[in-house]
């Protein structure tokens, strides 16, 4: 290293951007990730023992993809190398290879190359790769914000581990907001700054498992607000508000008022007033409520509320919770959007709800009823000599594809569970009963 490079790191180490400074430089000094990165588990252990193999990082931003990378590089005794996938062209990764071999025929050392944005890399750069990688030329670690199995290449993946990591805990954000507050040696403690109780939740929440985010709110916070009296640079909830440009919406999610918003939330939907819906949402997701949770209680609402009335209802829910994981925020709040307005315009019923919870009554009290003895399964071997399926009609041969005969178990013909309602589709399903049932259908 000449002076020059030393000068750098040495800058580096004092003006970086907090949440650079602050990045662990062991194991145990990461946050969160204990699911891949405890003491006993495969990560841990590779990465100990310098046995690791090729893996790609996938998660969200914040969660400490190139943070494990760099705990990597300090603790393996390979060379370590690093290219960005933004910006890294073929001379690039030709010189990274060059060094490789060179190291490995000169030294005998393996080297560990870390690709930040992998999937910014196009199908012939993922390619090229591949028979290094193969051949232990290289040692990859991808990082990748985007699902692997739609961005890299599948030949590369299956010589890969893959390892996704989560958003960190409302908990973990905390403990690294507390510590970059008050380290002295890496953090902000030698401005003198303390973070108010509630300043402290509303970071942690409004950062959403992002720990970049929450780490600029707190260095912006404190190197642009005054002293107060006591010579203390106060990070209070006001401020809080201002470093990361959110106001603080009074939403615990673990507190009566989460409860209270999404009760609203559904009881608009249920209650057909689309405009309430929408804001309902925008509360939720302005306070940072999960994208997934909202999504399943879309779900939910689609079926118990619309249910046949509208059975598109359930199509266009599941199908925006689908998309909402793959594409993630802010444009999931569109899809969302879509659906909750789909969903509240929708004609209700809540006849499919009636049936099935008159229907779990019923088995109560009859789980010993025999099924009639047509209806029975007539294909396996002992089935024919006990009559099973003996005189069963088959619907198709008849008019209308319908034919009375017994479906209920006996002592339970003549009970109704499924009463369609008069609104939406469920108007045709009474016309259809009342047309292949005739005055059958009027007790429906």
């Amino acid at each position: 290293m000449d002076l020059f490079e030393y000068m750098r790191e040495q800058n580096q180490k004092t003006e970086a951007p907090l949440a650079s400074r602050l990045r662990p430089e062991t194991l145990e000094e990461m946050v969160g990730q204990q699911h891949i990165i405890g003491k006993d588990k495969l990560l841990y252990r590779a990465i100990k023992a310098d046995k690791l193999s090729s893996i790609i990082l996938y998660g969200p931003p914040g969660t400490g993809k190139t943070t494990l990378a760099k705990v990597i590089a300090k603790t393996t005794s390979a060379d370590f190398l690093q290219i960005n996938a933004t910006s890294a062209g073929k001379k690039d990764m030709e010189e990274v290879i060059r060094q490789a071999k060179d190291s490995r025929g000169m030294y005998g050392k393996k080297t560990i190359l870390f690709i930040d944005e992998i999937h910014r890399f196009n199908k012939g750069q993922q390619d090229y790769l591949l028979p290094f990688v193969e051949d232990g030329t290289v040692i990859l670690i991808g990082a990748t914000t985007e699902n692997p199995y739609f961005e890299v290449n599948g030949a590369l993946l299956s010589r890969s581990v893959i390892f996704e990591l989560k958003s960190l805990s409302k908990d973990d954000l905390k403990s690294l907001i507390l510590r970059a507050v008050n380290d002295t040696e890496k953090g902000m403690g030698a401005f003198h700054a303390v973070i108010d109780g509630e300043a402290l939740e509303f970071l942690a929440d409004m950062a959403n498992g992002d720990a970049r985010a929450a780490l600029n709110a707190v260095e912006l916070g404190i190197l642009t607000t005054e002293r107060g009296p006591d010579g203390l640079i106060h990070i209070t909830p006001a401020v809080a508000e201002e470093c990361i440009q959110k106001r603080a919406v009074r939403y615990d999610k673990s507190g009566d008022n989460h409860y209270d918003t999404v009760s609203a939330f559904i009881k608009s939907m249920r209650g057909s007033d689309p405009d309430a819906a929408v804001y309902y949402l925008a509360r939720m997701l302005y306070a940072g409520e999960d994208i997934r949770f909202i999504a399943r209680r879309i779900m939910i609402c689609a079926s118990e509320d619309v249910g046949n009335a509208d059975p598109m209802a359930l199509v266009v829910a599941a199908s925006a919770a689908q998309a909402v994981e793959r594409i993630g925020m802010p444009e999931a709040q569109i899809i969302l959007s879509q659906a909750v307005t789909y969903v509240a315009s929708a004609p209700k019923s809540n006849a499919a709800v009636m049936a099935v919870s008159d229907a779990m009554d019923a088995v109560k009290n009859t789980m010993t009823a025999p099924i009639p003895v047509h209806l029975m399964d007539a294909h396996y071997k002992s089935s024919a000599k006990l009559g099973h399926g003996a005189g069963y009609k088959y619907a198709h041969d008849y008019p209308n594809h319908y034919v009375e005969q017994q479906y209920l178990p006996d002592g339970l013909v003549g009970r109704r569970f499924y009463h369609p309602s008069e609104n939406g589709y469920e108007r045709k399903i009474r016309e259809y009963f009342r047309q292949i049932k005739g005055e059958y259908s009027d007790e429906i």
